[in-house]
């Protein structure tokens, strides 16, 4: 079995159009949350990360005409074109695969009244895949919101068999009317920028964002630090359609298999931690059963809101960033611990030495993901 190593990547979100903007505006403590007066997507004002409009539009023209793609297209497009000029590697071989991760995919275009193919997911990778000339047929990921930690393990594991010597994995994910009604309806929104593991945490905050990274069976030569991914693991408690397990026995599973299969002492855990009561409480059973309450945790959301199946993808990119920068970005929104079981949460930036990270997720459905990330 072959090693896999990450070779370059992006982000985009409200806070930024590539990785390290984002890294600068959340050491500064900027968050992209706010409150959105759109009654295209509500009604009534909500909180949510939305990029603006016109910024992604003045990014796009110097690929293509704006008008004649979707939201969702744009953003996925500015993000891989971004991370396949950073690297070296020729990616329009036969040895490299396309992976989409998403929830949604184009979900705003069921509010035109009519039918767009590019609503099928598959239709929408195909788009993305001609765009960067990618020869093998692409492969769509959608598992909820592990849909990006899923995405990883499947090109990792891709690599590692021999199938491929390269993957190129985009997470994206919009806001539209339909997603902010569905999360509306679980009544787990908050009523103002989520708070991540607080014990006045209120809900969830949405956002949207795209995020890029690839994946090579041979080291970058830009000169990086030689970051690997090993070989992760994902489950299923089959505990309800949308409440976690209240033994996080999902998740404990997916964690006690990444550390059976390592000797490494964990240095950083990158929590899933969406802000809701059931989610966090399920994430601090899972890690005190694992053993790892003792490891630094954080949770991303803060700075850009849940972004679906991009999620995994994008907090896995940053997680990368804090290794390779030996910066832990504080918990946003945490003060006073809000979960029963203790845990190490960051709640100011840290510099320590971080040679590997656990990234963890959890979805509807019961689905659980955990895969890890070192330094050779």
């Amino acid at each position: 079995m072959r090693n896999v190593y990450l070779s370059a990547d992006n982000i985009i979100t409200p806070l930024g159009f590539t990785t390290g903007e984002n890294a600068i505006n959340m050491l500064e403590g900027k968050t992209g949350i706010r409150l959105i007066a759109d009654e295209k997507i509500s009604p009534v004002p909500f909180y949510a990360s939305l990029i603006d409009s016109e910024s992604l539009d003045t990014r796009f023209s110097s690929i293509g005409e704006p008008d004649k793609y979707s939201r969702f297209e744009k953003m996925a497009i500015c993000s891989i074109k971004e991370t396949v000029a950073s690297t070296s590697i020729d990616l329009t071989g036969s040895r490299t695969l396309f992976i989409l991760s998403t929830t949604k995919g184009n979900i705003d275009l069921l509010e035109n009244n009519s039918f767009d193919k590019r609503l099928y997911l598959w239709n929408t990778a195909r788009l993305l895949q001609r765009q960067f000339n990618f020869r093998n047929e692409p492969l769509v990921i959608s598992d909820a919101c592990i849909s990006g930690v899923q995405a990883i393990i499947t090109g990792a594991r891709l690599i590692s068999a021999g199938l491929y010597d390269n993957c190129v994995i985009n997470g994206t994910d919009i806001i539209s009317e339909f997603v902010l009604a569905g999360f509306n309806s679980f009544k787990s929104l908050s009523t103002g920028p989520c708070r991540p593991f607080d014990k006045t945490r209120d809900g969830l905050s949405l956002g949207e964002g795209s995020g890029t990274i690839i994946l090579t069976s041979g080291p970058d030569a830009s000169g990086n630090d030689k970051i690997l991914v090993s070989e992760g693991f994902s489950t299923n408690d089959a505990n309800h359609i949308s409440g976690p397990s209240r033994t996080g026995e999902g998740l404990f599973i997916a964690i006690s298999r990444v550390l059976q299969k390592s000797s490494l002492k964990i240095d950083f855990i990158s929590a899933h931690g969406t802000a809701t009561s059931y989610n966090d409480e399920m994430e601090s059973v899972a890690i005190n059963r694992a053993g790892l309450q003792d490891v630094p945790v954080n949770s991303f959301k803060g700075y850009w809101g849940h972004t679906l199946g991009a999620a995994g993808v994008i907090e896995s990119i940053m997680s990368i960033y804090s290794m390779r920068n030996n910066i832990l970005f504080n918990t946003l929104g945490f003060s006073v611990p809000g979960v029963t079981n203790p845990l190490n949460l960051v709640s100011v930036p840290v510099k320590k030495e971080i040679n590997n990270c656990l990234k963890i997720a959890s979805g509807f459905g019961g689905c659980n993901a955990a895969v890890l990330f070192y330094r050779k």
